[in-house]
């Protein structure tokens, strides 16, 4: 079991935040492990309320874990302020992960405001450059640079300018931006390549950019080279935003368990589970 820490908020409907991101790790093969930064009233559509925890409570769970577990990886979600964005990346530079996946969650899809204004600046200075992947989405990708995102080529242009933050790469997610196919954009400092999948007409996709990041982090603890683990982890989502449920006719969770649901678990394991030398004859 490959253990991936989760740094990032609680969602009481369970389909984003620290809920998402377990049940995306333990879906990917992994064993996940948590440190809450914060306590929201939210359901699928909307964030009421939201609450900090004390920084030396976030701190202090994080070195309990790291001094109990073998964490080969850690994916950071929701941190509201300055302080405690300081406090996380101490806690990083001091551990140093193999890997870590920076989700730079802003704002929810409802519109509430999750990240402060004067604490984006602290994580471009004081987390991106520790982390292995930052995995915005096309809003985060504009506020972070100032560049307008709305076709894959624009986001090509943004993830080149997060490169300059000193982390090694960036997965620009294409959710948000329009087109036929959700188009998702890796850069690294060799180049850059496009993952593809049908945008599918649901409803169901409150929490996929935490699921996302979770399952790369868990692919990346696992072994899997980088793009790999962006492949596997971006055909996870894609059939879990398939089979996923809504309560109200309009904003849902994606069924991360998906794959228990149908006859071939295995079949459907061994498809997610994609690596390189055999990319082209694995498909869903």
């Amino acid at each position: 079991m490959h253990v991936v820490l989760s740094i990032a908020g609680s969602d009481s409907s369970a389909g984003a935040g620290i809920q998402a991101d377990l049940k995306s790790i333990a879906a990917c093969g992994g064993y996940g492990a948590t440190a809450l930064t914060a306590v929201t009233a939210q359901t699928p559509g909307e964030v009421s309320r939201a609450f900090e925890l004390p920084v030396d409570l976030v701190r202090a769970q994080i070195e309990a874990l790291w001094d109990a577990l073998p964490v080969a990886a850690v994916k950071t979600g929701m941190l509201s302020s300055a302080a405690l964005v300081a406090q996380v990346a101490d806690c990083l530079r001091r551990r140093a992960p193999e890997h870590f996946v920076l989700d730079p969650v802003m704002v929810s899809e409802s519109g509430h405001r999750l990240l402060a204004p004067e604490a984006v600046a602290a994580l471009r200075n004081e987390l991106m450059p520790q982390a292995t992947l930052v995995t915005p989405n096309r809003h985060e990708a504009q506020a972070l640079t100032g560049h307008d995102v709305g076709v894959p080529a624009d986001a090509e242009v943004a993830g080149r300018a997060l490169l300059e933050t000193g982390c090694h790469a960036v997965l620009v997610k294409g959710g948000h931006m329009d087109g036929a196919q959700a188009v998702d954009v890796l850069v690294t400092h060799d180049g850059s390549e496009r993952f593809e999948a049908p945008r599918l007409d649901s409803h169901s996709t409150h929490g996929t950019g935490c699921t996302l990041s979770a399952a790369i982090a868990t692919y990346l603890a696992r072994g899997f080279e980088l793009r790999d683990a962006v492949r596997s982890a971006k055909r996870y989502v894609t059939e879990a935003i398939r089979a996923g449920v809504t309560w109200d006719g309009r904003t849902g969770p994606p069924d991360h368990f998906f794959y228990l649901r149908h006859g071939d678990v295995s079949g459907w394991l061994d498809a997610l589970n994609v690596r390189d030398a055999d990319s082209r004859e694995r498909r869903i």
